[in-house]
């Protein structure tokens, strides 16, 4: 089995805990407005690479990235591939390597899907924006299945860093930031919940597609933005 990769970051530091080797899947079903990757959208881009290929590359970097960090897979999106995750994370485990995943969660809990949850150390859930409205808006699917996703790692007893892009105008309102807050609450697991300031950087990916940005006409997020939404959220 192969899996499609986009890219390597062999030593990352803020995917997950400690050290980590990240790998980037190709293929990405949603259509983030503001989405840093847009190369890493096409099904078929990329580059196919076997699972012990991978395991190879990673061994070489374990004295670095264990016994406190481990892999993270990122995206894309990570579930679009789990067959092949699931081979990759049993050989993980073999290896005593922690091994975490940053997803959107925006896919039907199959069987597979359980498979692949019950060997994951620690999820980076995205939370593209509580109002549904909003977020059929912003990323083009509506956020049900990423909610009940969250709700399905929380009944299951698996940890969470939750995160949601605080975007001027779009994921600030007030009684939207109130209602994530009652619904990270309503949640086990949970040991981080981050607000990460809209940026721009990724919008020269957009130009070298030869691609409109969507979100050309919205200011970026500063210190204020993110104090009044905290402040908000009733969060240090």
């Amino acid at each position: 089995m192969k899996g499609r990769i986009h890219s390597f970051e062999t030593l990352g530091a803020v995917d997950g805990p400690g050290i980590r080797f990240i790998i980037f899947m190709q293929g990405c079903h949603l259509k983030c407005k503001y989405c840093q990757n847009r190369d890493t959208w096409d099904m078929f881009g990329g580059t196919e690479y076997e699972c012990d290929e991978l395991i190879n590359k990673i061994l070489k970097y374990k004295n670095y990235i264990t016994p406190n960090g481990g892999v993270t897979i990122s995206g894309g999106e990570p579930l679009l591939q789990v067959k092949f995750l699931i081979e990759l994370f049993e050989k993980l485990k073999k290896e005593g390597i922690h091994t975490c995943i940053d997803t959107s969660g925006n896919v039907i809990i199959t069987e597979e899907i359980k498979k692949l949850i019950d060997l994951t150390d620690l999820f980076l859930l995205d939370i593209k924006c509580i109002n549904d409205d909003i977020c059929k808006d912003l990323i083009g699917v509506s956020n049900i299945k990423e909610l009940e996703f969250a709700k399905f790692l929380s009944d299951n007893d698996k940890k969470m860093w939750i995160r949601q892009v605080l975007v001027p105008g779009i994921t600030d309102k007030e009684e939207d930031l109130k209602k994530l807050s009652e619904f990270l609450k309503s949640l086990k697991g949970v040991e981080k919940f981050e607000l990460l300031k809209y940026h721009d950087l990724g919008k020269f990916k957009w130009e070298n597609l030869k691609l409109k940005y969507p979100l050309e006409n919205y200011p970026t997020a500063n210190n204020n933005d993110l104090k009044r939404a905290k402040e908000i959220m009733n969060i240090d």
